[in-house]
């Protein structure tokens, strides 16, 4: 069953580039080099630039684990942790969960 959640980021408006780029990166590494992460589709608020939301889908719980090991996802926290006000993981349910994301 896959794993489906947000993730809602405020982070210090001191760091907003640097964190982008390590977000970004973060992310681009995952998709690409992970199997079992179906998405990890970042967004950032347009009324609220220092607050991002990011639609996080894994294949299993296996794949979510693996994922939080992994070196790119270490390097990302260990690089973010001082920039991030908040951060709020919300469990999801997929509505339509044979939909795919093109």
């Amino acid at each position: 069953m896959s794993i489906v959640r947000t993730a809602k980021i405020t982070i210090d408006a001191a760091y907003l580039e640097e964190f982008k780029a390590a977000l970004k990166e973060g992310v681009e590494t995952s998709v690409r080099l992970e199997p079992g992460v179906k998405t990890l589709y970042a967004t950032l608020s347009k009324a609220e630039p220092t607050q991002f939301t990011i639609l996080e889908i894994y294949s299993d719980q296996e794949a979510y684990e693996a994922h939080i090991a992994t070196p790119h996802f270490l390097k990302y926290k260990a690089t973010t942790q001082h920039m991030v006000k908040s951060l709020e993981l919300t469990d999801c349910v997929a509505l339509v969960p044979e939909m795919k994301i093109k």
